[in-house]
C-alpha cells in the first residue's frame, strides 16, 4: 500500500512541478486560457490528442472487452484510426478559421459558419452533456486506482473523494494557466501512460517475462475469442458497423479533441501532430488489446476482465509493477478528466452564458467557467459512485457517442460544403439529439429489430434529413451566403500563405498588447445574426 501510494505521490508531485515551472507570471487572458495562445508544435499537439482520445478507462473498460470478449476490443482501433485520419483533412479549414476569426471552441466555429448564436448554444449543450459519461468513467477509473492502491482498505466513497480532490488541486493550476497547463502536463502524462504502457505490453508479449502472455499465445486462443458481435450471437449484422461508424464521425466531434486544433501554431503543426497521433495511438492501443486477448485463457484474468490490467501487472511484477500500472492509469485518467472538465467549463461560459447581447469580460468568463467546472466535477463524482462496479462500463462511452455524433452533420457538411442554413443545423441537431436520448433510454446498446443498429445511427439519419429539408425550406440569407463564401476563400488560399501566417504570428508576439478585458473585434461578426 505504501509503495503504490508513494509512486502515485511522486508522479503527482512531478505534474505539479511541471505546472509550476512552466507557469506564466502574468495572469492569462481568456484567450490564453482557452487556446493557449495558438503557439504549440506537432509533438505537443499529438500528445494532447492522445490524452483526449484514450482516458484511463481504456485500461479498465476497454481492456475488459478484449480480456472478456477477445478481438471485439479492436473495434476501438478501427474507429480511432479513421477518426484521427479525418482530423488531418479538417485541419486546414478549422485552424485557418480559428486563427482568422479568433475562435475559442468548436461551437464558435459552427456559429460562425451558420451565422447563428443559437447554433452555438445548441452545439455547446450537446458537447457538454455528451462529455459527461466520459467524465464519469474517468472518475470511476480514479476511484479504482485508489481502491487498488489502498489494497481495499478505503471505501469506494473515500477513493472517489480522494480522486476528486486530486483533480480539484490539478484544476487549480488549470484555472491559473488555462490550456497551457493542460498542454504542458499532457506531454509528461502521455509519456508515462501511453509510452510506458506500450513498453510493458511489448515486454509481456515478447515472452521475456515468462507466463501465459506472449505473441505465441495469440495463436492458441479459443475460437470464440476471434468472433465479433453479429457472428452467430444475439447481435444483428449492423451492430459492429454502427459502433465503428459513429466512432469515426463522433471522434472529431468531441470538444476536447477539436479544441486541440486551435492550440497549434500552424496548419502544418496540426497535420504533423495528427500523423504522430496515429503512430502513438495505434501502437499503444494495439499492444494493449493484444495483451488482453492473450490473457483470455488465464482464469485469474477471465474471472474479472475489467480488473485484468491490474491483475496482470501484479502477477508479473508484484507490488512495484502493479504500482507502475496504477500510475499509468492515473496519468491517463487525470489528463482526460482535466481536459473534459476544462473544455466543458469553457463552453458553458463562452458559448452558453455569453451572448451577442450579453458580452462578458475576461473576469466574468473566468468566474463562470470555474463555477461550472466545480459543479460538473461534483455531479460526475456522484454518478461515478452510483455506477461504480457496473458491468460493461463501455456502454457509458457508447451512449456518449450516440449523443456527440449528432454534431457531425452540421460540422462536416458545414466545413466541406456551402449548402446548409442555420434552420437546418439547429433543427437537425435538436431532432437528432432528442431522438438519440429517447432511443438510448429504451435500447442502451442496440435495437435488435433494426438489425442491431444503435440509437445514435437512427438519430443521425433523422438529423441529416432535418438538416437537408429545413435548409431547403429556410435557406441561408444572401448575407449569410456571402460570409460562407469568404470563409471558403480563407480556407482555399495557397499553402504558401501558412508561411506568411507564421511570420505574422511572430510579429504579433513581438509587439506588446494593450490590456483589455474584452475580445478583439473579428473581421466577420462571430456571434452572427439572431
Amino acid at each position: 500500500m505504501i509503495i503504490i501510494l508513494g509512486m502515485l505521490a511522486v508522479f503527482y508531485a512531478i505534474v505539479i512541478w511541471v505546472l509550476y515551472a512552466t507557469r506564466q507570471k502574468e495572469k492569462p487572458s481568456f484567450e490564453e486560457y482557452s487556446v493557449g495562445g495558438r503557439a504549440y508544435g506537432p509533438w505537443y499537439v499529438a500528445m494532447c490528442y492522445v490524452n483526449s482520445w484514450w482516458p484511463g478507462t481504456v485500461f479498465i473498460a476497454f481492456f475488459g472487452i478484449s480480456a472478456g470478449a477477445g478481438v471485439f476490443g479492436l473495434y476501438g482501433l478501427a474507429y480511432s484510426t479513421f477518426g484521427i485520419a479525418l482530423m488531418y483533412f479538417l485541419a486546414t479549414r478549422a485552424w485557418r478559421w480559428g486563427k482568422r476569426y479568433e475562435l475559442r471552441s468548436q461551437p464558435d466555429l459552427l456559429a460562425l459558419r451558420f451565422s447563428s448564436p443559437t447554433v452555438r448554444v445548441v452545439a455547446s449543450i450537446i458537447g457538454v452533456v455528451s462529455l459527461f459519461p466520459w467524465t464519469v468513467l474517468g472518475m470511476q477509473a480514479l476511484g479504482e486506482i485508489f481502491e487498488i492502491a489502498s489494497v481495499g482498505a478505503w471505501s469506494v466513497g473515500t477513493c472517489l473523494v480522494i480522486g476528486l480532490v486530486a483533480i480539484v488541486v490539478r484544476q487549480y493550476w488549470t484555472v491559473r494557466m488555462g490550456m497551457r497547463g493542460l498542454i504542458m502536463t499532457d506531454m509528461f502524462q502521455g509519456l508515462v501512460a501511453y509510452a510506458g504502457a506500450a513498453a510493458v505490453c511489448l515486454v509481456l508479449l515478447s515472452g521475456l517475462a515468462g507466463g501465459p502472455i506472449s505473441f505465441a499465445a495469440l495463436a492458441q486462443v479459443p475460437a470464440e475469442i476471434l468472433n465479433v458481435p453479429g457472428d452467430g450471437d444475439d447481435y444483428g449484422p449492423w451492430y459492429l458497423f454502427s459502433l465503428i461508424f459513429t466512432g469515426v464521425l463522433g471522434s472529431m466531434c468531441w470538444p476536447t479533441s477539436f479544441q486541440r486544433i486551435y492550440t497549434a501554431s500552424s496548419v502544418r503543426s496540426v497535420k504533423s501532430g495528427t500523423l504522430m497521433t496515429l503512430l502513438i495511438s495505434g501502437v499503444f492501443y494495439t499492444l494493449l488489446m493484444l495483451v488482453g486477448i492473450a490473457a483470455t485463457s488465464w482464469d485469474v484474468v477471465a474471472s474479472d476482465p475489467q480488473a485484468g490490467w491490474f491483475t496482470l501487472t501484479n502477477e508479473y511484477g508484484g507490488t512495484w509493477l502493479l504500482g507502475l500500472g496504477v500510475t499509468m492509469v492515473f496519468a491517463a485518467s487525470m489528463g482526460h478528466v482535466d481536459a473534459s472538465v476544462q473544455v466543458s467549463g469553457l463552453q458553458v461560459a463562452n458559448d452558453i452564458v455569453q451572448s451577442e447581447k450579453r458580452p462578458l469580460t475576461d473576469k466574468q468568463l473566468m468566474i463562470i467557467s470555474k463555477g461550472s467546472m466545480v459543479v460538473y466535477m461534483i455531479l460526475a463524482a456522484a454518478i461515478a459512485y452510483m455506477t461504480f462496479g457496473m458491468e460493461r462500463l463501455q456502454l457509458l462511452s457508447q451512449m456518449a457517442y450516440q449523443g456527440i455524433v449528432q454534431l457531425a452533420v452540421p460540422l462536416f457538411l458545414g466545413i466541406f460544403l456551402k449548402f446548409g442554413s442555420k434552420a437546418g443545423a439547429v433543427t437537425g441537431m435538436i431532432a437528432g439529439f432528442v431522438t438519440a436520448v429517447g432511443l438510448t433510454l429504451f435500447w442502451p446498446d442496440d435495437i435488435l429489430a433494426l438489425g442491431s443498429l444503435t440509437g445514435g445511427m437512427v438519430a443521425l439519419g433523422v438529423n441529416l434529413l432535418c438538416y437537408i429539408v429545413f435548409s431547403l425550406i429556410f435557406p441561408a440569407s444572401e448575407q449569410a451566403k456571402a460570409r460562407v463564401d469568404e470563409l471558403f476563400d480563407v480556407a482555399s488560399r495557397p499553402a504558401v500563405t501558412s508561411v506568411v501566417e507564421d511570420a505574422e504570428e511572430i510579429l504579433d508576439e513581438a509587439q506588446p498588447e494593450a490590456p483589455s478585458d474584452t475580445r478583439p473585434e473579428a473581421p466577420i461578426t462571430q456571434r452572427g445574426q439572431q
